[in-house]
């Protein structure tokens, strides 16, 4: 004899023929905790329709904003990183990577590509934080500094999209150098007289902001992205005082003049679009 017997009432669905919700359909904004539709975070342009908060997102989202119908050409995008030191940790570098390439799809930790922008020709090179924190090793520099030579080739302005954890401790020195490298071509597009528009994205750390992150000509932001070079915990424990109210949040870096204005991403495209149209046309 059975325990209970169903009624024709409310949900009437057999157990056999439910249906799972296809995964990455509905998100969480890690804000205020209310669920969003993925097709309402894509219209949205990936900011929570309830409280502004600016939901991480990589490459790719980036390219289909700013790209004029998402139709770019993708530069440099076979480089992968070799394993210099033969580094191992708790695993092997080298596993790392391959977990890397076979989980986001990337070759590592960056993408360049060119296209246009509300009709003005550009560069854009995009962090990606899924791609082991977005650590900046040696491809990360060597993809910077080819889509400068690149821009500088053919007279379009650069921007850089930063998202990243730092430089990539597995590379050691080999990381590091990227800082001065990325830095001297930096250099020699400004000579050139071209224009380089810096995006620091959450979060911004490390050796990236210390380089190229903050070396544009001009230094914007998204709203509430975390920016600085030590974490706020290693801060507050080397100087054993309590940080300030939204320290090193944009607003807080807008504040003591690191960075020239917030953009909501929504604006994202209009704005800069004015911005190369300005230039273009002195």
């Amino acid at each position: 004899m059975a325990w209970f017997k169903r009624e024709k009432k409310g949900i009437i669905t057999s157990t056999e023929d439910k249906k799972e919700t296809p995964d990455g359909m509905w998100n969480k904004c890690p804000s205020c905790k209310k669920p969003l539709h993925y097709a309402e975070q894509v219209e949205n342009k990936y900011v929570c329709q309830y409280c502004a908060y600016h939901l991480r997102i990589g490459s790719k989202e980036y390219f289909e904003i700013l790209f004029d119908d998402n139709q770019f050409t993708e530069l440099f995008e076979n480089i992968r990183s070799g394993d210099p030191l033969n580094f191992t940790d708790s695993k092997k570098y080298t596993e790392r990577l391959e977990e890397s390439y076979l989980k986001t799809g990337l070759n590592d930790a960056i993408r360049s590509g060119t296209g246009k922008l509300d009709g003005q020709d550009i560069v854009i090179a995009c962090m990606d934080f899924n791609f082991i924190g977005g650590s900046m090793g040696s491809v990360v520099g060597e993809k910077i500094a080819r889509s400068i030579d690149y821009s500088i080739k053919n007279k379009i302005p650069f921007m850089m999209i930063s998202k990243s954890g730092g430089a990539r401790m597995m590379e050691a020195a080999f990381s590091l150098m990227q800082m001065a490298k990325t830095s001297a071509k930096l250099a020699l597009l400004s000579k050139a007289k071209i224009p380089y528009i810096s995006l620091l994205t959450d979060p911004t750390t490390g050796g990236v902001t210390a380089s190229y992150a903050m070396l544009g000509d001009i230094n914007i932001s998204e709203p509430g992205a975390l920016i600085g070079f030590a974490g706020p915990r290693v801060i507050k424990e080397t100087i054993k005082k309590d940080l300030p109210k939204g320290f090193q949040t944009s607003e807080f870096v807008l504040e003591h003049g690191f960075l020239d204005f917030i953009v909501d991403r929504r604006q994202m495209k209009t704005k800069l679009g004015s911005f190369l149209r300005m230039l273009s046309s002195k």
